[in-house]
């Protein structure tokens, strides 16, 4: 029936389409994800060591990074806070560095806790217990770490030997192996606890070279979070027992340019990593993941690295970029990094794990 010219709807009629449109065009409309909090991880080994250049940084490049993350107001928090916020599900703080410093050598004791304790930032230490416990020129003794932990610095377990833990050594069987794994752990801890009266909570693979035993092995044994050295940063979707590090040593990775464009970078939240991290076999189809949050990115921008094959641009179906695989990798480790492009901010966010050949 045709309404007679004239004829005006009820009010009620009227306020009960305005609500529809009104709901139409709110879910019509995508809501947009917050941007990542960009936190970063930084690991030191060596300060004015220049015999050691390939992991050292010197005192005057280690002043001024600590300079400019005081006068770009970054907020250093100590890495035990960082655990407890993932851990609790607290919403991470923006502009946020962890520093971390491995191995315990000398140099930390003579040139970068002073450092460190004239801009008051808090640190870890991850020690090597075997080149502490066997006197090591250029470790640090038990009582300068002593003495550190009683000034508040955290020491935390870098393995006992030192060891490359993603390789089998020769003549072991799995069982074998895991328990050579665990066995190096334990004697780090029980050391530590003898020597420095408290027992590690968070573990930092040697090499940053891991497969699934050595994860499995190590979380077994209760530590709380374990550090990688794979590039990236951290975020409410990390994963507490693959901790990205950004290595900050030698000529390239220790320039303030390296330096102040890593602390740019966030996170790239992804699930079903291929392959999955840790120690592949074969030829690999594809290498990809599944982005979590795909709106936050440019899709234009989704590129992923193989250390093998180079950069490629990746392919996007839906939530899942990937780029083809098929050759068998030949180097005994490959790093994979997926990069893209975050909206808005134009921060890179990235998502790197570690693929062993062996």
């Amino acid at each position: 029936m045709v309404a007679a010219r004239g004829y005006r709807l009820p009010h009620h009629h009227l306020l009960l389409i305005f609500t529809a449109l009104s709901w139409l065009l709110l879910v019509s409309v995508p809501v947009q994800a917050e941007p990542l909090p960009e936190v970063t991880i930084l690991i030191y080994h060596r300060f004015g060591e220049t015999k050691y250049p390939t992991t050292n940084v010197s005192t005057e490049r280690f002043r001024e990074q600590m300079a400019y993350l005081l006068a770009n107001n970054y907020r250093v928090i100590s890495l035990a806070d960082l655990i407890d916020s993932i851990s609790a599900k607290k919403p991470l703080p923006p502009k946020a560095v962890v520093i971390t410093i491995d191995d315990g050598f000398k140099s930390v004791y003579q040139q970068g806790w002073p450092i460190l304790k004239s801009f008051g930032f808090p640190f870890t230490v991850f020690i090597s217990v075997k080149g502490i416990e066997k006197g090591f020129n250029d470790y640090m003794n038990w009582q300068e770490l002593g003495e550190l932990a009683e000034a508040g610095v955290d020491i935390q377990d870098h393995s006992y030997a030192h060891a490359r833990m993603a390789d089998i050594p020769d003549g072991m069987d799995q069982d074998q192996y895991r328990n050579w794994i665990s066995g190096d752990l334990v004697k780090s801890s029980m050391t530590m606890i003898r020597k420095l009266g408290s027992g590690p909570r968070f573990f930092a693979i040697p090499y940053g070279e891991h497969n699934q035993q050595v994860i499995e092995e190590a979380r077994k044994l209760g530590y709380e979070a374990i550090m990688t050295q794979d590039p990236g940063s951290i975020s409410q979707y990390s994963d507490l027992f693959l901790l990205p590090r950004e290595p900050i040593l030698g000529n390239d990775w220790s320039t303030m340019k390296h330096f102040e464009e890593i602390l740019e970078r966030v996170d790239l939240p992804a699930r079903d990593l291929t392959p999955a991290p840790g120690k592949i076999s074969g030829s690999p189809a594809s290498y990809g993941a599944t982005i979590l949050e795909p709106g936050l990115y440019d899709s234009s921008s989704f590129r992923i690295y193989v250390s093998e094959l180079g950069w490629q641009n990746a392919t996007i179906e839906g939530d899942r970029v990937s780029i083809p695989g098929g050759n068998k990798l030949t180097r005994r480790l490959n790093r994979v990094m997926i990069k893209a492009r975050e909206k808005g901010t134009g921060r890179t966010a990235v998502r790197t794990w570690l693929l062993v050949n062996n």
